[in-house]
């Protein structure tokens, strides 16, 4: 993903010095914007079709049709998404010809090699979720499900690929830079760079805890409303349990990061812990801002810092002001690059606490959904903490690689187009993405009603008629509860 940021930064930073290119503002901004867009569809698109494959696979093996009635709109729900992100990472790989050239044309032979391997992933996805699509009344039942496995290995991928790019910023290396050209190219060292192996799991994880959550949020709302067919339960209890699960491993690979950006960036870890000036014994700011080279308004823990960092409250850790003048950032850019690692660690935590309290809740009576409404109403909220986790997450290592656009090789402000008015060119896509956008969430909209009202489902189960089992499945597990806990007739919730 392209090294800029995030629109939060806009209203704390400042105005760009007198020494940057006119461009560097608006170009920022811009793929701050499209950037902050798109990174909202990518769970989905690599998360999503994996909780419709669990909920087809619980359909045939079990019998249940609820289940497959999941799966299928799942489904439907993931063909459009995948549309709206066709659409919104076409525009940024656009713009990193047209905002970059410095970045594109010295650095994209090496640069680009993972964009070549994305672009082979989206290509099998796309064809993939069309045969999945058609295969519901086409296909024989296990075959079908089989046709959404490359689906699901393809978005993750895909997504393996453009973190491998954006990692390979943060520590580039497979090339040799001779005369101004990149000769030499290694693509498995550009690939397999130092920061790629956690970066890509760590952003994986991301994805599963963000759909996973956001999905059992909808059902959450429902459940709330008194839907407490198996229906729901279902919906809930597959959502829940994928990115439950996700959350734990999350907050471990996070601490392995954290702990190589101390290692390998220390630039970048003097913004992430608001450090002033080289130190042992360095306290964890919680909150606060970096005004005048001084920590304000924050609430510290002594020692706390050095101890995450090094395991011993006298590891040294670099001060900002230790870093050369012409690569510091400066206050406002420290200081939301800060305040965004507090909030997504701060809301990891949250959800942490809400698995703990799930399994609490189940380990006392052994409901797979918890009837507690205080439960129910902090999962129905889980999915857009999530959310917010995740556009934190890439606050902090896009804006906090600044003013570096590729580390210690090219600085943003070399990055730049210095041609034209960008300002014209950013209003056009905010056009465009509020567009998408908005065309997107009115046609869930749509299908959400016509699923609420029972329209076309109830005739349209795939692999079989409403009142009987999936082709292939047990017909002694017809009346199954399945995960839900819920007895009665396979077609109930309707």
């Amino acid at each position: 993903m392209p090294p800029f940021p995030h629109p939060a930064a806009t209203a704390l930073r400042t105005l760009a010095s007198a020494g940057d290119p006119s461009q560097l503002l608006p170009a920022r901004e811009q793929m701050a914007f499209t950037l902050g867009f798109h990174i909202v569809l990518v769970p989905f698109g690599v998360a999503l079709t994996t909780l419709m494959l669990v909920a087809n696979y619980r359909g045939l093996r079990h019998g249940d049709d609820q289940a497959m009635l999941l799966a299928q709109r799942w489904s439907k729900v993931a063909a459009v998404l995948f549309a709206v992100g066709a659409v919104s990472g076409t525009v940024l790989t656009f713009e990193l010809g047209i905002l970059w050239p410095g970045l594109m044309g010295k650095y994209g032979a090496a640069f680009g090699f993972p964009f070549t391997i994305e672009g082979i992933f989206f290509f099998l996805e796309a064809i993939f979720v069309s045969i999945y699509i058609y295969g519901w009344k086409h296909l024989p039942p296990w075959a079908h499900f089989w046709t959404g496995v490359p689906v699901v290995l393809s978005g993750v991928g895909g997504t393996a690929s453009v973190i491998a790019a954006n990692s390979w910023m943060n520590q580039p290396g497979g090339f040799t830079l001779r005369g101004g050209r990149v000769v030499d190219i290694s693509p498995a060292r550009v690939f397999f760079n130092g920061a790629f192996w956690l970066e890509a799991i760590h952003m994986l994880f991301a994805a599963y805890i963000v759909a996973g959550l956001m999905v059992a949020g909808v059902y959450a709302v429902g459940l709330l409303r008194g839907r407490r067919d198996r229906y729901h339960r279902n919906g809930f209890l597959i959502g829940f349990l994928v990115g439950g699960a996700a959350v734990p491993a999350q907050i471990v690979i996070g601490d392995f990061i954290a702990r190589a950006v101390f290692n390998d960036e220390p630039r970048k870890f003097a913004a992430l812990e608001m450090v002033p000036a080289t130190d042992t014994h360095v306290p964890e700011t919680l909150l606060g801002v970096l005004i005048d080279n001084r920590v304000r308004y924050g609430l510290q823990i002594p020692d706390a810092a050095s101890l995450l960092a090094g395991f011993s409250p006298a590891t040294r850790i670099t001060g900002l002001g230790a870093i050369p003048a012409d690569v510091r950032p400066d206050g406002p850019t420290v200081s939301v690059v800060h305040l965004a690692f507090d909030i997504m660690v701060g809301l990891s935590f949250a959800l942490l606490a809400l698995v703990a309290w799930y399994a609490w809740l189940w380990w006392r009576r052994r409901e797979a959904v918890p009837a507690n409404r205080w439960f129910l109403g902090c999962s129905a909220v889980s999915g857009l903490a999530a959310l917010t986790s995740l556009e934190c997450g890439w606050v902090v290592t896009e804006v906090g690689r600044q003013p570096w656009t590729v580390v210690r090789v090219l600085l943003t402000r070399d990055a730049v187009t210095t041609q034209g008015n960008l300002w014209p060119f950013f209003a056009a896509s905010l056009a465009i993405y509020t567009a998408v956008g908005t065309g997107a969430v009115l046609v869930l909209l749509s299908m959400r009603r016509r699923w609420h009202s029972g329209g076309d489902e109830r005739v349209d189960v795939p692999y079989g008629g409403p009142d009987r089992p999936p082709a292939g499945a047990d017909p002694a597990h017809a009346g199954d509860p399945g995960i839900a806990g819920h007895t009665g007739k396979t077609a109930e919730g309707r």
